[in-house]
């Protein structure tokens, strides 16, 4: 390394050390400090000479030559205002001639120069002829290094965003580089096509077509000799893809289709004539093809689906050649190309005009539940090979995410041919498969199961699409599942399928014992996914035949007793949500006697966790029984007339106090507090004001909970009781509401105490959750958060919240800061606020003038917290809240708001900012102030910003590829 140091000169030995520090294999610190050092040469003005001297000496590893490609692509796109006018004719003569060097490779390098050149056609106003002096300086014997030119300016162009020019600019150089030579580029194209030999072989001319096709109309191509080169290369290996996504690029600008018939009509026929080769590829077993070949036919499907329905005697042929490859599919690897075009020919076919083609097609449709259901069946492993997948975990993912997708086209099917049809074919299946292999089944052996198992899935996959009242087929269906064998896939798949048709059962009360007794059963299995289904059947069964099941309580809490210390935590919520809705709808003098024969185990399970509550998981087992209670919560919300007492409240008054010893006792424990929270957060929303009773004793716990542990769930536990218990809100008397407002204020100074202790980095949570409650105090209670003497200091405290970089938090207080600026304005945008008699709510005009008078104190600091936060460390999330906040400090005080701005940006770093950038941005918001184009200054800010971030924060590219250990370069 040292001697090629010498060699290349000294300029760059510390670049090629780096990157060589990169690549090589030494500690992680080495490499953190290679690579600050590279980032931060990148965006250095001494990287315009050392990426040339690198790219121009013969000794530089290749790795490092396409780090110094990448970063003066980089410096042409966002530094460019770093060099003299006068240099960039020269700059640009210096990436033409080192293209001419790399014009026969490596490919790599060549694409980034050429990217290069790009940018710089972009960007440089003056140089009309680019394609004249770009071909003259490569010449002729450069073709493929003209055509991946060629292919990478309309794409270079269309990103034009990312590069500092107005929109005016941007959308004349658009025109000029593009529309402008769009028929010059066709007629090189064609040209290069008649000259070379190899040209429909050639996939960078195919790709460079393809990528002019964004200004080359589609019937200019189809008319043209360009056709027949992308159809040739259709029969090229090498070709093959490139001509792929030539043919589907066609097809996209043929989606007009009554705009576009001729150009169809000269396509389909060549298409058609491809079908041979769906059965050509199938039979050769070349994934890559076939892959192709099904994408070739599907997306033409999807782009001229509305002609299959309008005239589905001629397009059969399309229609057909997609069902076809869905059948060929030998792995399963290409059906899902064809999904899309499924559900858009569904969508059409099932309309009332449609209905010859829905008539047409209704064969296709029935071919297509067939395919589907063979497809669903699982692998069947060679001999000795016990696990279906051979240990490949992520294959197995693969295919249980590819079953769903694949059910989502049998619920296409139901809506084009009928439930009845589909539900009616599964059940065939199960029935040949009872009749062939059931004697011979046993729990140790089931022959074949995979025949069993996937129409078994699909009647799960196609149950959303069955009425409860279906009477036809499964009365034959239900009986016969509850009679499945017991090994593991199909026990789990029969219970799953039971599961999504309880609310059938609910209409069909005679077949409910049979269906409990097997899915009670199935709480037995050896097999942890059949016990999970059953839990979760078990909840279906609870909630949809709750009336069915509700005489049977005692039998059920025998059950329930039974299995949930067997569970897992999910489980047991699931099995839970099912006694919980069979409670709920008991007699309502028999609610509270209900609650508490379930609910008083489970609370003397949590006291006895949380007496040996030593570590992590006993604390967590403690959580989530407690999660248990609030589903009951949840989910037991009976009627109570207004002055009656609710006997659900009757029971949450008792276990109260427990709750708050629990949460006083574990104020380390954030699972804990955060189920504890949840569940008297419930108890809110559930019971309302029917709550008010317990309201002063749960204030007392949410404040000393707080107080005492700093966690954030209290402030959103408060949040619900400040929502419910607001100023004006119906059967909540002034002496409560008012009472609630102090609450929130006593939990805000215990809130700003916190802040003023720790550091906002140790409580992104806490502050999230605070500005999500102090958004609603100040949307329903206005006028008191403004007269607050808390009311700057939470202000303020907001600022300090605003340094922090992870979404959640910062999207609160920018939503906190947006609902207290809409109080700024007469009619603050907000849904909840209407006067009694309904009109929209007006704002007094002293609470407006307080919130302006806020703005005013508190505005300098905030505008340089969010213009900075948006230049350097705002998650790309925060930029539309963020600019909206600026958006109503202009709208509000404009005058202010761009004093604010200004001084703002002249804090920015000496040589950060490109010339003259600072004053086009507060001019340009000056005149949409003045036009009264609020809304356009997001748009000023955002792109203004995100410049800035890119050039000077941002990393840039090149940097992830030299972690890799080689490259492999191919000219």
């Amino acid at each position: 390394m040292a001697s090629k140091e010498g060699s290349a000169g000294q300029a760059f030995g510390p670049v090629l050390a780096a990157v060589a520090t990169m690549q090589g294999n030494v500690s992680r610190s080495e490499k953190t400090h290679a690579h600050e050092f590279l980032e931060k040469f990148q965006k250095s003005i001494e990287a315009w000479t050392i990426t040339h001297e690198l790219l121009q000496s013969p000794d530089v590893p290749v790795e490092a030559k396409l780090f110094a490609a990448t970063t003066l692509k980089g410096k042409i796109m966002f530094d460019l205002d770093q060099l003299p006018a006068e240099s960039v004719v020269a700059l640009r003569d210096s990436v033409m001639n080192l293209l001419v060097a790399f014009a026969s490779g490596p490919r790599p390098i060549q694409t980034q120069l050429c990217v290069c050149l790009a940018s710089l056609a972009i960007q440089m106003l003056e140089w009309k002829d680019v394609l004249a002096s770009v071909g003259s300086a490569l010449g002729s014997s450069a073709g493929d290094c003209v055509l991946e030119f060629l292919k990478i300016l309309p794409e270079e162009v269309t990103e034009g965003r990312k590069i500092n020019l107005s929109e005016e600019d941007l959308l004349t150089r658009t025109k000029e580089l593009l529309e402008d030579n769009a028929e010059q580029v066709m007629h090189l194209l064609i040209q290069y096509a008649q000259s070379s030999p190899t040209a429909s072989t050639n996939p960078r001319l195919l790709d460079c077509i393809t990528s002019w096709m964004r200004e080359i109309p589609a019937a200019k191509i189809v008319e043209s000799p360009l056709l027949d080169i992308v159809l040739k290369g259709l029969d090229n290996d090498v070709s093959f893809e490139s001509a792929v996504d030539s043919m589907c690029t066609l097809y996209r600008d043929t989606r007009e289709v009554d705009e576009s018939l001729p150009i169809i009509q000269a396509l389909y026929p060549r298409l058609m004539t491809l079908r041979p080769k769906i059965a050509e590829f199938a039979e050769t077993e070349d994934t890559d093809a076939f892959r192709g070949i099904t994408r070739l036919f599907a997306e033409a499907g999807e782009a001229w689906v509305v002609l299959a329905a309008r005239l589905p005697t001629e397009f059969r042929g399309l229609v057909e050649a997609v069902l076809e490859c869905c059948a060929r599919d030998w792995d399963r690897d290409a059906v899902s190309l064809t999904f899309v075009f499924w559900y858009e020919l569904k969508q059409y076919v099932t309309l009332e005009r449609y209905t010859d083609a829905r008539v047409c097609f209704s064969d296709v449709f029935s071919q297509l539940v067939d395919i589907m259901v063979k497809h669903l069946e699982y692998p069947r492993p060679d001999d000795g090979e016990i696990d279906l997948f051979g240990g490949d975990r992520e294959q197995e993912e693969k295919f249980r995410h590819f079953r769903h997708s694949m059910g989502d086209v049998l619920k296409d099917c139901c809506a084009v041919i009928g439930v009845s049809e589909c539900l009616t074919k599964a059940y065939q299946l199960i029935q040949q498969w009872v009749s062939k292999y059931a004697a011979q089944a046993s729990d140790d052996h089931v022959p074949n199961w995979q025949e069993l198992e996937a129409p078994l899935f699909s009647l799960r996959a196609m149950g959303r699409m069955v009425d409860p009242e279906e009477n036809t087929v499964l009365t034959q269906v239900i009986p016969l599942i509850v009679q499945i064998p017991n090994q593991e896939k199909v026990r789990f798949q029969a219970i799953m399928a039971l599961a999504r048709y309880t609310e059938w059962t609910a209409q069909h009360p005679e077949t409910l014992e049979a269906q409990l007794n097997y899915v009670i059963s199935g709480f037995q299995h050896s097999s942890s996914e059949v016990v999970q289904a059953s839990a979760l059947a078990f909840k279906f069964l609870g909630t949809d035949c709750q009336k069915l099941l509700g005489g049977h309580i005692t039998q059920l809490h025998s059950f329930y007793e039974s299995v949930l210390d067997k569970l897992k935590p999910a489980s047991q919520e699931e099995v839970t949500e099912g006694v919980a809705a069979v409670v709920a709808v008991q007699p309502i003098d028999k609610i509270y006697e209900t609650m508490k024969l379930f609910c008083d185990p489970i609370m003397n399970r949590i006291m006895a966790l949380a007496n040996n509550a030593k570590d992590e998981q006993g604390q967590r087992a403690v959580a989530d029984h407690l999660q248990l209670i609030t589903i009951f919560v949840l989910v037991v919300n009976p009627y109570v007339s207004r002055g009656e007492e609710n006997p659900a409240v009757k029971y949450c008054g008792e276990i109260l106090p427990i709750m708050t010893t629990i949460a006083l006792n574990f104020t380390e424990s954030t699972p804990i507090l955060e189920r504890v929270c949840r569940c008297w957060r419930n108890m809110i929303i559930s019971y309302r004001t029917a709550m008010t009773p317990l309201l002063p004793t749960l204030a007392d716990s949410l404040a000393n909970g707080f107080q005492a542990s700093r966690e954030g769930c209290f402030l959103w536990a408060t949040d619900a009781v400040v929502r419910e218990f607001s100023e004006g809100a119906e059967f909540v008397d002034p002496a409560t509401s008012n009472a609630v407002f102090r609450f929130y204020e006593q939990q805000a100074t215990a809130f700003l105490r916190t802040l003023n202790d720790l550091p906002p980095e140790n409580l992104p949570d806490v502050i999230e959750d605070f500005y999500r409650l102090s958004s609603d105090a100040v949307r329903y209670y206005p006028k008191e958060c403004i007269s607050s003497p808390l009311s700057i200091p939470i202000f303020t405290a907001a600022l300090t919240g605003l340094t922090l970089q992870q979404v959640d938090p910062l999207m609160a207080i920018l939503h906190y800061y947006h609902d207290l600026f809409s109080f700024a304005f007469e009619r603050p945008a907000i849904s909840e606020f209407t006067s009694s008699n309904g009109d929209p709510y007006t704002n007094p005009p002293e609470v407006r003038e307080a919130v302006k008078q806020l703005i005013a104190s508190q505005g300098q600091a905030l505008a340089e917290r969010i213009i900075t936060g948006m230049m350097f460390s705002f998650p790309g999330d925060c930029f539309p809240d963020a600019s909206g906040v600026m958006m109503s400090l202009f709208e509000l005080m404009p005058q202010e708001a761009g004093l604010w701005l200004q001084s703002t940006l002249q804090m920015l770093p000496p040589g950060t900012m490109k010339p003259n950038e600072a004053e086009r941005l507060l001019k340009g918001i000056s005149d949409k102030v003045q036009s009264g184009e609020l809304r356009k200054i997001r748009v000023l800010l955002q792109d203004f910003t995100n410049s800035y971030r890119r050039r000077n924060v941002a990393p840039r590219e090149g940097l992830g590829r030299l972690e890799a250990t080689r490259f492999r370069f191919s000219g």
